[in-house]
């Protein structure tokens, strides 16, 4: 296993040199230990065979990146896992998701595999992802092999805790939620298939998403939107940002979303590698 893993790590260090990063602090970048690396290589393995075992064609596959339990949330960051031919006859998994430039205020879409998604410095090596019903995944699919389509939703301008119903700003897992409506959003009326992020956002506040409502103080308003490019509070209604009320969208919320909408088969499953 371990020689396995070293292999593995020569042939993705080059892109995980980049300086993207999303759902981690950005405050102290330094190089990846081998262990570390062997260890987000070997929750990608395991989460391979368990996507594997679930039948499913595309999954919302999230990781712990940081550590944000003191805002009740357990997953930092998202992307859309699914299967692509090998070439051979079989199948990977990939994932489609959204990248912070570390350090600024922009940001890209990017398609890795399983072992470059969970290669970056996690505070907990644990996967969580829930499986869409059938027919959301089929409309998923087509969105992601959609090259125009998967990036539409996309918006660079970035902050950490863009509004959940604002256009200024997008965050990773903003993209992700907004993606997905856009793929379950009825859009036949429009000749260019063509939708808007204020669209899928209205059709998201009516059919019930939530965003999590963060309390964060003006003093941590203020250092944070000080000390850091990717971080605005701008976007945010007066009312509710001088009242300490962010509301942004976070993983937790969009699982429980899916699950009290009834667009997944199951509750979240999660794959931990317990190893030290």
């Amino acid at each position: 296993m371990r020689k396995a893993a070293l292999t593995l790590i020569a042939m993705v260090v080059v892109a995980t040199s980049l300086p993207a990063f999303a759902g981690r602090s950005c405050d102290s970048p330094h190089p990846l230990k081998t262990s570390t690396m062997e260890r987000g290589l070997r929750l990608a393995q395991q989460t391979a065979q368990a996507l594997d075992a679930s039948g499913a064609e595309v999954v919302v596959l999230a990781r712990a990146g940081q550590d944000l339990s003191k805002y009740g949330l357990r997953y930092s960051h998202l992307g859309f896992a699914y299967q692509t031919p090998d070439g051979q006859g079989g199948h990977v998994w990939r994932v489609l998701h959204k990248l912070n430039q570390c350090g600024t205020a922009a940001s890209s879409i990017y398609r890795q595999g399983l072992g470059e998604f969970f290669m970056d410095d996690l505070w907990r090596f644990e996967a969580a992802w829930v499986v869409p019903t059938p027919d959301v995944q089929t409309k998923l699919i087509g969105v992601l092999n959609d090259e125009r389509r998967a990036i539409q939703m996309h918006h660079k301008p970035y902050s950490l805790v863009s509004y959940a119903w604002g256009q200024r700003y997008q965050q990773s897992n903003q993209w992700a939620v907004e993606t997905l409506a856009m793929a379950l959003e009825d859009d036949t009326n429009k000749p260019d298939g063509t939708v808007g992020r204020a669209q899928v956002q209205h059709w998201m506040q009516s059919h019930g998403y939530q965003p999590t409502v963060l309390h964060i103080g003006a003093l941590t308003r203020l250092g944070g939107r000080m000390g850091s490019a990717n971080i605005a509070f701008d976007d945010h209604p007066s009312a509710q940002r001088f009242s300490d009320q962010i509301a942004t969208v976070t993983v937790d919320s969009i699982f429980e979303w899916m699950t009290r909408a009834g667009l997944t088969v199951q509750p979240v499953w999660y794959k931990r590698d317990h190893s030290n």
